[in-house]
Order: C-alpha cells, then sequence, then structure tokens
C-alpha cells in the first residue's frame, strides 16, 4: 500500500481550513515543524472559553500508552472537539507499546484531535504499529534540512515575511548558525524590528542584530583564501584565533574543508557550464563564480595537499599528536600553509 505522509505545507492548509485529522502524529529529528503544529492546534481548534474542560496537554515522561487512549476516548463537553496533545511523546514512560495505539489508529473517535510529539527519533516503520501509522495519512515526518539547502530555506523563509536577502549573506547565516531551524528563525527575527517591509537584510543589520561581523567571518575567511588575498586572510585568521569562542577551529576547518572537496569536484567536472556546476556542487549558481576562482588559483595537485593538511590539523586541534599548540596557533599554521 503506498504510504500517505502529508507534507507540512498540507497539514497546516488543513488546520487553517478546519479540515482537522483526528491523530497527528509527529516525528522526525527536526522539532521546527513539530512545534508550529501543535502550538497551532493548541492555540487555534478550540476557542478560549472552550479549552478548560476539552484541551488536555501532557508530556510524555507522565504518561503511559493506556493513558493517551483514555484521553483520546473521552468525548467533548460543550465542544465539538476534544484535543489531546502529548508533548516530548518519545518519552512516553513505555514507548515500547505504541502498537497498543493501532486498534485507535483504524478507528479513531471523530471528535477527538490526538496530536503525538514524537521528537528527535523516528518510529520503526517495519513493525506492525510503524507500517500501520505509516499507511494511515496521520503521519508527518519532519527531517533535518540538509546544510546546503539551508541557505536556501532562509533565503525563502525571511521573503515569505516581506523581506529581502542576498545569496551571499544566506550563506552567511547558513554558515554562522548552523542547522537548527527555531535556532535561525529566532536569530533572523531579531532584525524584523529594525526594517519595514520589502527592506534586504544587510550585513549592517546582521552584525549589529546577530553578532555576525561583516568583515571577520567563516565566509570571508573561504574567500580570502579562495582569492589569495594575503592580507584580508591573515587579518581574519588572526580574528579567529583570538576569539575561538565564537570562531572555534573546528567549524573554520569543516567550513574550508567544503570548499575545497568542491574546488576538487569541480576540476574534475567535464560540463563547466554554471546550470550543471551548480547541480553537481549542489550549491546556488550565484556562487559557482566562487568555486572557479579557487580552481583557478589551486590547481587539483594543490587543492588534494590542502585536503589532507585540513585533515591533519582537524585532528591535532582535537588533541591528536598535539601536546601544546594552541588551537589559535593551529590555525595560523594552517592558513599560511594552505595559501603557500
Amino acid at each position: 500500500m503506498a504510504t500517505k505522509i502529508q507534507s507540512f505545507e498540507q497539514i497546516m492548509r488543513g488546520l487553517k481550513s478546519k479540515a482537522y485529522q483526528p491523530i497527528y502524529f509527529l516525528t522526525g529529528d527536526e522539532p521546527y515543524y513539530i512545534d508550529i503544529i501543535s502550538n497551532y492546534i493548541e492555540n487555534n481548534v478550540l476557542e478560549e472559553s472552550e479549552k478548560s474542560f476539552n484541551q488536555t496537554i501532557l508530556y510524555g515522561i507522565d504518561v503511559k500508552v493506556d493513558q493517551v487512549l483514555e484521553n483520546a476516548k473521552r468525548f467533548p463537553m460543550m465542544s465539538e472537539k476534544h484535543v489531546v496533545i502529548i508533548k516530548e511523546a518519545q518519552n512516553i514512560k513505555d514507548v515500547k507499546n505504541l502498537n497498543l495505539l493501532q486498534t485507535y489508529i483504524e478507528k479513531p473517535l471523530d471528535s477527538t484531535i490526538l496530536v503525538l510529539c514524537y521528537k528527535y527519533k523516528k518510529i520503526d516503520l517495519r513493525t506492525a504499529f510503524g507500517k500501520k501509522i505509516n499507511n494511515s495519512g496521520f503521519l508527518f515526518k519532519s527531517n533535518k534540512i540538509k546544510d546546503y539547502k539551508l541557505g536556501e530555506w532562509i533565503a525563502q523563509y525571511i521573503h515569505s515575511k516581506g523581506y529581502k536577502i542576498s545569496p551571499k549573506n544566506s550563506a552567511l547565516l547558513s554558515n554562522h548558525i548552523g542547522n537548527d531551524l527555531s535556532r535561525v528563525v529566532n536569530e533572523i527575527e531579531k532584525t524584523f524590528i529594525h526594517l519595514n517591509p520589502g527592506d534586504e537584510l544587510s550585513e549592517d543589520i546582521i552584525e549589529t542584530n546577530i553578532g555576525i561581523s561583516k568583515n571577520f567571518n567563516d565566509f570571508e575567511l573561504t574567500a580570502a583564501i579562495s582569492t589569495k588575498n594575503h592580507l584580508k586572510y591573515n587579518q581574519i585568521v588572526d580574528y579567529f584565533s583570538k576569539n575561538q569562542k565564537d570562531h572555534p577551529m573546528i567549524r573554520s576547518v569543516g567550513i574550508l574543508y567544503n570548499f575545497f572537496i568542491k574546488v576538487l569536484i569541480f576540476h574534475y567536472t567535464k560540463d563547466k557550464s554554471e546550470g550543471n556546476l551548480a547541480s553537481v556542487l549542489q550549491v546556488n549558481p550565484y556562487f559557482v563564480k566562487d568555486y572557479q576562482t579557487g580552481a583557478r588559483n589551486y590547481n587539483a595537485r594543490k587543492v588534494l595537499k590542502i585536503i589532507s593538511l585540513l585533515r591533519e590539523y582537524d585532528a591535532q586541534s582535537k588533541g591528536y599528536n598535539n601536546p601544546s599548540t594552541s588551537n589559535g596557533e593551529l590555525l595560523k599554521e594552517l592558513a599560511f600553509k594552505i595559501a603557500h
């Protein structure tokens, strides 16, 4: 039987049109979408006057599966719906007994909206319960955004709020914040109170409100090394070496590693049209020129040596074969060897 898993957009359209499902089993390692769906249900399905008798919010660590069923089978009082939300459902005391929900899934109570927020874990779809929920139409899978797609996600989110951002600044945010979407959104929201509709999130706005220096960041380090701008990359490396808390070496090495891996791929890609390279490198077409510059300044043999250096210094930064050199000094050594 084909699965009936719905997308986030489909679920939200249904909720906003009051086409409620009897069960929402929200699972996955990205809590952002799970929280949006469950919070919308908590705040919008019932009127405030109905919630005291007809909305039950429980936490997995406090309940067992039979208690979930007991609440789900309760009829509403002076309301059309009874909402039952189980937060942190992955922590249900006897979570291994989720199969007890199978019978309820087959014939759920129409007047109940049961929401199970099963975060950070994925249910085993090979089990009888897994197969049942997978094919029920009640399952939503919230997956982490791939790192290479995060900049695009950030741009889409900002545009959906009526503002603008350049591909470069989207990449700057994704490199600095990482792919915790809740944190990404919280950081971005800080900037909106300083903008008018249609305004762009500039480097100055980002620096002032999020704290990412427009001159000293991972993106600028990569650009300086790629173009062999010795003065600039020395300034950035010196700044990073003195601010390891905000610019840890492990992150700088990771970003440089990803960059030079893509430069190596660029060297060995026959079709060097912008569209093909963007697809092969999994980057926004805007950034293809950066890898073209990197490939022009570093031939394939040099890139292989750089990748080897990055692995060596990554190990040293974690204490392997390095009794005393600080990460700041290691970063300076690494940058010098890459550029020479």
